[in-house]
């Protein structure tokens, strides 16, 4: 039996979806009503990072775990002392591209080189997943576009080698069912660099509209993420946008073709099969029609 946490989230929701029919799993979330059910070889149960006893719970019974934090803390050595506890013998765990950036250095990316740390010396087989943002985060323009047609974004000109989340899911589906990837580290990216000027323009040639895209400046930036995220979270993204100023992030893997045996996702692909997301409500498009017929062309 595999164990997933973060199957309500981006990747894990995509995990679940991915496994294959028949095999047992069981999901460990803090709110069991937000899973998707209906496979009856699926159990959910209710857990969280803070409370020991109920991770050992969750971990009973399984030999396999596909491991999402997203915290800094100690959420990574709290499940890791109920993996053993309760037999777990191998760990699929999510991390990120810039922990192999020698140049990083933000509180995300030290905590994240911790976890990595403790899992290599943890006497348990594991695999590390290390992903570039993922093509997902655009979702986060979703607003701006459906009511102004407006993408706004930090440094919009500097190339991002972003990741489908379904490939990363895909993946972690490969490492978490075959054997041959233990004490492995995959770094997982799009096929290319794509700014947030760039995706702008597939977004708009997904919706068959034309969007614009505004530069942000670091200080609006910065109190948007601080109005979001605690001060020490903020100033890591503004750490990491400083990365992505400098090309720290524009480098393209070849882990994801050659594990997956295919081309990694496009941005564009993407942004083709999530148009929805970011078209107008169908009231929105009526009140945004003219009130009147247009003009002979050239008016």
């Amino acid at each position: 039996m595999i164990l997933l946490t973060g199957a309500t989230g981006t990747i894990g929701r995509e995990v679940l979806r991915l496994l294959p029919p028949g095999l047992p799993a069981r999901i460990m979330a803090r709110s069991p009503e937000r899973v998707v059910r209906g496979r009856p070889e699926v159990q959910v149960v209710r857990g969280d990072f803070g409370d020991q006893d109920s991770l050992l719970r969750a971990a009973r019974g399984t030999r396999t775990a596909f491991l999402v934090t997203s915290r800094i803390g100690d959420d990574d050595l709290r499940f890791l002392r109920a993996a053993r506890e309760a037999g777990v013998r191998r760990v699929v765990k999510l991390s990120a591209a810039g922990v192999l950036d020698p140049l990083a250095d933000d509180a995300i990316t030290r905590w994240q080189r911790r976890n990595e740390e403790l899992w290599e010396h943890s006497g348990l087989e594991w695999t590390l997943l290390r992903p570039r943002a993922f093509m997902s985060n655009a979702l986060a323009w979703a607003p701006g576009v459906r009511e102004r047609g407006v993408v706004r974004a930090l440094y919009g000109r500097s190339g991002y080698a972003c990741v489908d989340p379904r490939d990363v899911a895909a993946v972690a589906v490969l490492a978490l069912t075959r054997r041959g990837h233990a004490g492995r580290g995959y770094t997982l990216t799009g096929p290319a660099a794509v700014s947030a000027a760039q995706q702008t323009a597939h977004l708009g040639e997904a919706l068959g509209r034309r969007l614009r895209f505004e530069e942000m400046d670091a200080d609006e930036a910065c109190a948007a993420l601080r109005r979001r995220y605690p001060r020490e979270v903020a100033d890591a993204l503004m750490e990491k946008a400083e990365r992505l100023r400098a090309g720290g992030k524009d480098e393209v893997g070849a882990a994801v073709p050659a594990l997956l045996g295919r081309p990694a996702g496009s941005f564009r692909t993407w942004a083709r099969d999530h148009a929805d997301a970011f078209r107008p409500a169908p009231a929105a498009e009526e009140e945004a029609r003219p009130r009147c017929a247009p003009g002979p062309a050239g008016s």
